[in-house]
């Protein structure tokens, strides 16, 4: 515990030295500062096919009754921006969509107080995606492919990424030539809308990026976390570059790999014969070429061909079953900077074997989907 309340008390510590540092506060009332909110918002609208017969559109085995197509809202998200100073702003951020299912533990998405220092330092607290990877990197509004990946979900499950309640810093630093952005944080492990930890550990977390050349980003990330009195830990590498082709083509690749303690299947084993924690493990890789094509005509701004590959060995020591998932897709570009989009998409999962909720070791599921920011 006194590691905890020792880095908790370096970071509020740490906030009036920088404010200090930087100018005199009594120079300024930024109690008079004039305050502004900002309203935005996601929108994904879409329909599913199933191209094979006894897998209904979830991916779930089904009968002559299930479900083969269907339209569906996948996000209905609703931001708010607060900046209460030059330096303080609030943010908050619900996914309406999840009031269609089950909106235990769900709708309420960010809910975080944010500090900027400078650049170099910065304080973010509240609920969040910790930055473990090149997914939480992007803005939470713009998602290139149908979805995140299935390695984003797998890893959220077991609380190393997704929407976590915590406190982190991070910041850019140029030393020489190279810019460095790190980011460093401690969060309960536990996933969103919770109303305290469940037990007394804490998981902590570090990602270090790299922009070796322009346009050439290299990142690492690593998480450690206490359960039951065992230890577990996670890591990841990825890396991204934006190729130039012509005058308006450019082809963005971007790829990950990540391996970590399965924490949801130590959970959920039977206590009387569990293994140790260390033997729950999950890893998986996507590459992810993305070629973009500005046509910038007024009503299409830009064409998009991709097609993610996926590779998912999830509970590989004890419960194998290597998945692969192939994602083809074209994208039409309405408004600039991903504002309205047309995606097209078929993904081809197949697996090593069928279990009682795989459907069948191959199957394919079409989606046309319409995306809209505001």
């Amino acid at each position: 515990m006194r590691i905890y309340f020792t880095i908790f008390s370096f970071i509020l510590a740490a906030i009036p030295y920088q404010s200090k540092a930087q100018e005199d506060s009594s120079a300024i009332n930024f109690s008079n500062f004039r305050r502004s909110t900002n309203f935005s918002g996601l929108v994904q609208f879409r329909y599913t096919y199933s191209m094979t017969d006894s897998v209904d559109v979830g991916g779930n085995p089904c009968l002559d009754k299930g479900v083969s197509n269907s339209f569906s809202l996948k996000r209905v998200r609703v931001m708010l921006r607060t900046d209460i100073n030059d330096r303080l702003d609030a943010n908050v951020m619900v996914n309406l969509a999840d009031f269609s299912g089950n909106p235990q533990a769900k709708v309420l998405e960010n809910a975080f107080i944010r500090y900027r220092f400078s650049p170099a330092f910065n304080v973010q607290m509240g609920q969040f995606r910790p930055f473990f990877g090149a997914e939480d990197i992007y803005p939470v509004d713009v998602i290139k492919s149908l979805d995140y990946s299935n390695q984003y979900y797998l890893f959220s499950s077991s609380g190393w990424q997704g929407f976590q309640l915590g406190i982190t810093v991070f910041g850019q630093l140029k030393p020489a030539k190279v810019p460095l952005r790190y980011y460093v944080g401690v969060y309960n492990g536990n996933n969103r809308n919770q109303a305290m930890d469940n037990d007394n550990g804490k998981n902590f977390y570090a990602r270090l990026e790299a922009e070796c050349f322009r346009h050439f980003t290299v990142g690492v990330n690593g998480a450690v976390a206490a359960l039951e009195g065992e230890s577990a830990s996670a890591w990841g590498v990825d890396a991204a570059v934006l190729v130039p082709v012509a005058d308006r083509l450019k082809l963005d690749l971007s790829a990950e790999y990540k391996q970590g303690a399965d924490i949801t299947a130590f959970k959920n084993a039977d206590i009387s014969a569990r293994n140790p924690l260390g033997q729950y493990q999950n890893r998986g890789f996507y590459f992810f070429p993305n070629l973009r094509y500005e046509y910038k005509h007024p009503r299409l701004r830009s064409v998009e061909i991709s097609s993610r590959y996926e590779f998912l060995d999830e509970d590989y020591h004890i419960n194998r079953n290597q998945r692969q998932t192939l994602t083809p897709m074209l994208s039409l570009e309405f408004t600039d900077d991903y504002f309205a989009r047309l995606q097209l998409g078929y993904t081809m999962e197949m697996f090593n074997h069928q279990t009682a909720s795989i459907p069948k070791k191959k199957y394919n599921i079409a989606v046309a989907q319409m995306q809209v920011r505001f």
